[in-house]
């Protein structure tokens, strides 16, 4: 049975509401236009029913803020009433373009920041909401997942501090280590992976890409993401193969042991192009240099997939590498901000994912099964089908 199937024979939990803090406020249009759509087309023959009421809305947004003091202060404010609903709060931790003042000095927002303005909504909301749940596309402090040595262990504090205030689920997008959800066990954790996403905007941007072992091939930079590539390879049905860093451990470099050398272990690249994914761009060093290698060993075109494109260093150097032709396509998803430049770069290609959300919003609002929406194999090879067809989609 279809998702669409059990939302039209399944009750919610209670009244829909979304509040999308200040630093997604535009994907939490695109999210509530989704669900509008989505509900307009759904039971309509029992609407009229009580049970119904409040179920189909022009607007699911919630009016919310979190004004700051002179002196860099803030409080969460909910400008309506949120009693009894099923709340989803949305908030982009990466969006560093919103600035506060402090004392007259002009701030940008950190994580940090961000993540202390959700937990002041989570706590304007609590006691008030039927049910609490946080989206949060980049997981808080996902890069400090596990405790090497003795320094602090970020994640699992950020989440057992969302669990003790009363939240029921957390949502997060292709999480650095989903076992960081070990820290509450007791607790609603789900993260889910855009594959079918990448490959749909990859095949709208590219349309003469051949997805068959001939002519591609997939390529985790690093063994952390050899997960992912093992994945799109045997959805896809081609090959894979991995690069292995070789680092530097007795120095430490911006938090980090550097790269010495990029090492390749896989069948032979000449010719196919190639999909290199992961999980996120950071500053991009180690991705460019895993595609100029590619091209050195005579690969075709190179095309990038990441869940979250930082560029932390700027664009420069993906400028560089793009007119050298060691990059072809750099596909990311909007999931978190990227500055308004990024979309004039003719390698830019953009994986929408307001329409998954709202699906994830309007299933867990119903508490139904999320295990379609999960796992993407079978749109993938529908879109494969469509795609060899010649079909739009």
């Amino acid at each position: 049975m279809s998702n669409i199937e059990l939302l039209e024979r399944t009750l919610p939990v209670a009244p829909l509401k979304l509040a999308a803090m200040e630093s997604c406020r535009s994907m939490g249009q695109k999210v509530n236009d989704y669900l509008v759509s989505f509900r307009e087309n759904t039971i309509n023959e029992v609407k009229e029913s009580p049970l119904y009421v409040n179920y189909q809305s022009n607007n699911y947004l919630v009016d919310c803020s979190c004004p700051r003091f002179g002196s860099g202060e803030a409080k969460g404010v909910l400008k309506e009433t949120i009693r009894g609903t099923d709340l989803f709060i949305m908030t982009d931790v990466c969006n560093y373009s919103l600035t506060y003042t402090v004392n007259g000095h002009l701030n940008h927002m950190s994580p940090d920041d961000h993540y202390q303005d959700l937990k002041r909504i989570i706590s304007a909301a609590t006691g008030k909401a039927h049910r609490i749940n946080v989206i949060m596309p980049f997981l808080y402090e996902s890069r400090q997942h596990k405790r090497t040595k003795r320094e602090s262990l970020d994640c699992a504090l950020a989440l057992e501090e969302l669990h003790a205030m009363g939240v029921s689920n957390i949502i997060t997008f292709d999480a650095h280590d989903p076992r960081v959800q070990n820290a509450i066990p007791l607790s609603g954790f789900d993260s889910f992976n855009p594959p079918y996403q990448f490959m749909k905007a990859l095949f709208r941007a590219v349309p003469d890409i051949i997805p068959d072992k001939e002519h591609l091939m997939i390529v985790s930079p690093d063994e952390g993401a050899m997960h992912r590539a093992v994945y799109f390879s045997n959805v896809l049905g081609v090959d894979m193969g991995m690069f292995y860093k070789r680092r530097d451990y007795s120095t430490i470099v911006g938090g980090k042991n550097p790269v010495v050398a990029h090492e390749f272990l896989g069948d032979d690249v000449r010719g196919k192009d190639v999909i290199i994914v992961d999980d996120m761009i950071s500053s991009g060093g180690s991705m460019l240099e895993v595609a100029k290698q590619l091209k050195d060993r005579n690969a075709g075109r190179v095309f990038v997939c990441t869940t979250f494109g930082l560029f932390t260093d700027g664009f420069d150097k993906f400028d560089d590498y793009f007119e050298k032709g060691y990059i072809n396509k750099v596909v990311t998803t909007n999931l978190t901000y990227l500055p308004p430049e990024l979309y004039e770069k003719p390698y830019f290609v953009q994986a929408d994912m307001s329409k998954f959300l709202a699906l994830i919003i309007d299933s867990l609002n119903h508490d139904i099964t999320i295990g379609k929406v999960l796992n993407p194999t079978d749109k993938i090879h529908a879109l494969l089908e469509k795609y060899k067809n010649g079909e739009t989609f």
